[in-house]
């Protein structure tokens, strides 16, 4: 595969990064060319086509990515190793400041996602050392598969503030939208509400997580599992 194109600055996203709210993030529309989606999103496996890791809980109902069991074709295949590789990186240590990321050949809760109509997945705060390489986790990357999505279907990533008392902002999950955050103890994101969407239509998308040696700053170092929470709100 050839190497991927970035078509962003992270340098000039750098500032902005740092001081977004409730915690660092980024959303970078059209980061990647659309070819190399679209191949991706062509060769997507449907709901019942692949070995999917089925999650249905009162705090998630999703589709997940089995590394060892779930077959993909060759160009999903590409696409995910190529996230993994030097080029990227660099780019997101660019964006974020963090230095030393290393990226996660296991795949450990990320690759392909899908929720289908009735989905969802509650607010909470992420895993924060990965159970096999013991790396703390310190980035997550999430880029959108979903053409001609309308607001009316939900699905938006809603990240809030550490008390838990607001959302701060919602993102809508549209093809080609990649956002990429810090990810903390107080990190809270998740897209709470069970989707709506026409029968056939499911929420895309490919996340990456990615980790270093070192925690991040004045952070627990107390290995948790994900931290589900509810809204504080009156």
């Amino acid at each position: 595969m050839q190497l991927l194109k970035l078509r962003a600055d992270p340098l000039t996203l750098h500032r902005a990064y740092v001081d977004a709210q409730p915690f660092p993030h980024a959303v970078i529309d059209n980061l990647f060319e659309d070819d190399v989606l679209n191949r991706v999103l062509d060769d997507f496996p449907d709901a019942v086509s692949m070995n999917w890791a089925r999650f249905d809980n009162v705090n998630e109902r999703k589709l997940g990515y089995y590394y060892e069991r779930s077959v993909i074709s060759l160009a999903v295949r590409e696409f995910l190793d190529a996230l993994n590789r030097f080029e990227v990186l660099l780019f997101l240590e660019e964006l974020t400041g963090i230095k030393g990321l290393i990226p996660d050949p296991y795949f450990g809760g990320g690759g392909l996602h899908q929720i289908e109509a009735g989905g969802f997945l509650k607010v909470h705060a992420d895993f924060n050392v990965h159970p096999k390489l013991k790396l703390r986790r310190r980035l997550n990357m999430l880029t959108y598969l979903n053409r001609n999505w309308k607001d009316e279907y939900g699905g938006h990533l809603e990240l809030w503030d550490a008390d838990m008392r607001a959302c701060r902002k919602r993102i809508a999950p549209i093809f080609n939208r990649t956002v990429v955050f810090s990810t903390t103890d107080t990190s809270y994101h998740g897209h709470p509400h069970p989707l709506t969407p026409p029968p056939g239509v499911t929420r895309k998308s490919v996340s990456m997580y990615y980790y270093s040696a070192d925690p991040p700053e004045k952070e627990s170092t107390a290995p948790h599992d994900t931290i589900f929470r509810e809204p504080r709100v009156p």
